[in-house]
C-alpha cells in the first residue's frame, strides 16, 4: 500500500488487546442494566428497615432513570471532548461509590442521594462504552459483533434484574443489591487503561453550558411524567410537567440549529440509517419493557409464583434475547439488515401476539414462549440499531451519536411502562367491582393488582377469594389488550424499516 492511500476499513480489524476491551466493556454495561431493574424485588425489604414515605418510595425508585435520562446527551458529548476511556473510568469510580453509599444507607434520603449519584454515573459510562466500541472496532462485521455483545449486555442485564435481585435477596440482606458492582467497577477502573485506548474528537468545539441544561430540562420532566402517569393516573400537573419539557426540547433544537458546534448534529437525522434506527430502537425497547412491567406481574401475582420462580421463568426469553444479539452479527453477512432487523421485529411481534391468549388459569408455558420470540426479536433490533446509528457517524462523533441510541433506548423505557401500563390499569379498573369496599379500599385495589389482592386481605374468605379472581381477570384482560397494541406497534416498526432502509 502507497504511503497516502487510505486503508479500507474492512482490512482494520480489531486485536487481542480490543476483544479483552470488549469483554471489560460489557460487564460494566451489564451491570448498569441490571441496576435499572434490580432494586424492585427489595423495596419490601428496604421499607421496612429505612421506613420511607411513599413519595420517598418513588424517588429511591425511579430518581436514578431521571438522572441517567437527563444526563445522556450532555455525557456523550462531554465524552467526545475530553475523551470516552477518561470519562468512563471516572464515571466507574463514581458509580462504584454511590453503590457503596447505597448498599449502607441508614436513612432514606441517603439512599435517595446515593440513587442519583448512581444515576450520574451511569450516564457517563453507557455512551461512552459504545463510543468506544465504535473507535476500537473499525472493522464493519467485527463492530457488529462487537455491539452484539453490547447488545445482549444491555437488554439481558435489565431482563435478568428481577433474577439476580431475587436469589441475592434469599440468601443476603438488601444492600446486596448494590455491592455486586463494586468488584466489576475495581476491574474497570484497574483494566480500563491497560486494554481500552483513549479515544475523542480532536476538534470538538465549545462546549455550551446552555445546551446542556436544557437537554436535561427536556427529559428530566418528560419522563418523569409520563411515569408518574402510570402511578397515580394522568393530571393537570403533569400534564404542565411534561410540557415544560416539551418547551426545553423544543428550545434545545432550535438552539442546536444556531450553533457552530451544536451538541446533536440535528442533520444525522436526514440520513434514513439513523433516524430509523434510532425511532426502531425506542419502540423495540417500548414494547420489551411494557412485557417485562406486565408480564413479571402476571406471573407473580395471577399465577402465584415467587420472584425467584418468576425470574427463572423469564431466563430463557433473557437468554435468547443475549443469543439473539449475537446472532444479528452472523445474519447480516448473509443478509441485508433491512430484511434481517425487520424479520426480528416480526418474530417480536409474534411474541406479543401469543400473549394475547393468556388468561388466569394459564400455565407459564404460553408466557415463556411468547417471552422467548419477544426477546430474540428485540435483541437482534438493538444489536442491528445500536451498529446503524454509530456506523452513521464519524468515529469523532461517536460519542454524541451513541448518546442519542441511549436517550431513544431510556425513552423507550419509560414510554413502554408509562402507555402500555396504564392501558393494563385503565382496563383493570374498569374490570373491578369496588363496591363492596370503603373510599380508601377502593383507592388501594384500584391502584395496582398487588393493592387488589392486599385489601381481599381484610375481607372473609369467600368474599376474598372472589374479589381475587375477578381482579386477576380484569388485570389479564388488560394485558390483553395491551400485548395486541404492542404486536401491532411491532408489526408497524418492521414495515417502516422494510420502507426506509431497503436501499442501504
Amino acid at each position: 500500500m502507497s504511503l497516502g492511500t487510505v486503508r479500507d476499513p474492512h482490512d482494520v480489524r480489531a486485536g487481542r488487546k480490543d476483544w479483552l476491551g470488549l469483554v471489560v466493556l460489557a460487564f460494566a454495561v451489564l451491570l448498569i442494566s441490571v441496576d435499572a431493574t434490580v432494586l424492585d424485588l427489595a423495596l419490601p425489604f428496604i421499607s421496612e428497615d429505612l421506613a420511607p414515605s411513599s413519595t420517598q418510595l418513588l424517588w429511591i425508585i425511579d430518581v436514578y432513570s431521571f438522572v441517567l435520562a437527563g444526563l445522556l446527551v450532555t455525557m456523550g458529548t462531554l465524552g467526545d471532548r475530553i475523551g470516552r476511556r477518561k470519562l468512563l473510568l471516572i464515571g466507574a469510580a463514581g458509580f462504584g461509590l454511590a453503590s457503596l453509599i447505597a448498599a449502607w444507607s441508614a436513612s432514606p434520603e441517603m439512599l435517595i442521594a446515593a440513587r442519583v449519584l448512581q444515576g450520574v454515573s451511569g450516564a457517563t459510562l453507557m455512551p461512552a462504552t459504545l463510543g468506544l466500541i465504535r473507535t476500537m472496532f473499525v472493522n464493519p462485521r467485527q463492530r457488529t459483533t462487537a455491539i452484539g455483545v453490547w447488545g445482549a449486555m444491555a437488554g439481558g442485564g435489565a431482563a435478568a434484574g428481577p433474577l439476580v435481585g431475587g436469589w441475592l435477596l434469599e440468601h443476603y440482606w438488601w444492600g446486596s443489591v448494590f455491592l455486586i458492582n463494586i468488584p466489576v467497577m475495581i476491574a474497570l477502573i484497574a483494566l480500563g487503561p491497560l486494554v481500552i485506548p483513549e479515544s475523542k474528537n480532536p476538534e470538538p468545539g465549545r462546549f455550551d453550558l446552555a445546551s446542556a441544561g436544557l437537554s436535561i430540562v427536556a427529559m428530566i420532566p418528560m419522563v418523569y411524567a409520563v411515569k408518574e402517569s402510570v402511578v397515580h393516573g394522568p393530571s393537570w400537573i403533569l400534564t404542565g410537567v411534561g410540557l415544560v419539557g416539551a418547551l426545553a426540547g423544543w428550545v434545545f433544537i432550535r438552539r442546536q440549529r444556531s450553533l457552530a458546534d451544536p451538541m446533536i448534529d440535528l442533520s444525522l437525522f436526514a440520513r434514513p440509517a439513523f433516524s430509523t434506527a434510532v425511532v426502531t430502537n425506542l419502540l423495540s425497547i417500548f414494547a420489551l419493557a411494557g412485557v417485562l412491567f406486565f408480564g413479571s406481574q402476571y406471573l407473580q401475582l395471577v399465577l402465584g409464583y415467587s420472584p425467584l420462580e418468576a425470574g427463572l421463568l423469564m431466563l430463557p426469553g433473557t437468554l435468547v434475547s443475549a443469543a439473539a444479539s449475537l446472532a444479528a452479527a452472523w445474519l447480516v453477512r448473509r443478509w441485508e439488515p433491512s430484511r434481517v432487523l425487520s424479520v426480528g421485529l416480526v418474530i417480536a411481534a409474534l411474541g406479543a401476539a401469543v400473549m394475547i391468549a393468556l388468561g388466569p388459569d394459564s400455565g407459564p408455558e404460553a408466557f415463556v414462549v411468547g417471552f422467548i420470540l419477544a426477546g430474540a426479536g428485540v435483541g437482534v433490533a438493538l444489536t442491528l440499531t445500536s451498529d446503524l446509528v454509530v456506523s452513521a457517524v464519524e468515529p469523532e462523533r461517536a460519542g454524541a451519536a451513541s448518546a442519542v441510541s441511549e436517550t431513544a433506548y431510556e425513552l423507550g423505557v419509560a414510554l413502554g411502562v408509562a402507555v402500555l401500563g396504564s392501558v393494563v390499569l385503565a382496563i383493570f379498573r374498569r374490570g373491578l367491582d369496588v363496591s363492596a369496599l370503603d373510599a380508601d379500599q377502593a383507592h388501594i385495589a384500584q391502584g395496582t393488582l398487588g393493592g387488589a389482592v392486599e385489601v381481599s386481605k381484610s375481607m372473609p374468605v369467600e368474599q376474598a377469594a372472589a374479589f381475587v379472581d375477578s381482579a386477576q381477570a380484569a388485570f389479564v384482560d388488560g394485558m390483553n389488550i395491551a400485548a395486541g397494541a404492542t404486536a401491532v406497534i411491532l408489526f408497524a416498526t418492521a414495515i417502516l424499516v422494510a420502507r426506509m432502509l431497503r436501499r442501504r
